[in-house]
């Protein structure tokens, strides 16, 4: 990818995941134990941008009614750097860790896993944004506008940012 790739257009991500038990629950000590670590990770990779602030552990902050949904939203310059951080880091070992702690299905909270879509650099993703790319690509499959790692987009040409 070209600088003018890069800078013409940054990758918003989020996802979902369904806890198998609250998050003060033992099942999940070693899982809420390592949320800081991933998070610290995640700021300091190559291509990081931006990062939605939430905390699973703070119960005043829900994005979903159900306090078992755990919600992620991030802001990265490409794919590859968004791969690359989910895949080749310690962050793989949560990953492959995960049906210890998440049920294996999303739809249990109304849409797909992970949506990934391009933005404008400078803008930030709502929840609400979110909500309507992991619900996109539960009715549509991937496209344009919501995507995933295994069915990839490129950036718009030119115009903007794909919107729903």
């Amino acid at each position: 990818m070209s600088e003018l790739e890069r800078s013409a257009f940054h990758l918003a991500q989020a996802n979902v995941a369904y806890a198998l038990a609250p998050h003060d629950d033992p099942r999940l000590a070693d899982y809420i134990a390592r949320l800081d670590e991933m998070n610290h990770l995640a700021d300091a990779s190559p291509g990081f941008v931006w990062r939605y602030f939430t905390d699973t552990r703070d119960p005043a902050q829900r994005e979903f009614e159900d306090p078992r949904v755990l919600f992620n939203m991030s802001v990265w310059l490409s794919v590859d750097d968004l791969h690359r951080y989910t895949y080749r880091t310690a962050h793989a070992e949560v990953y492959a860790a995960r049906r210890r702690w998440f049920a294996s299905e999303a739809a249990v909270v109304g849409g797909h896993a992970l949506a990934l879509w391009w933005i404008k650099p400078g803008e930030r993703p709502s929840v609400g944004d979110a909500k309507e790319r992991l619900a996109l690509i539960e009715r549509e499959g991937p496209t344009a506008r919501a995507f995933t790692f295994k069915t990839r987009f490129p950036p718009p040409t030119t115009g903007a940012a794909h919107r729903t």
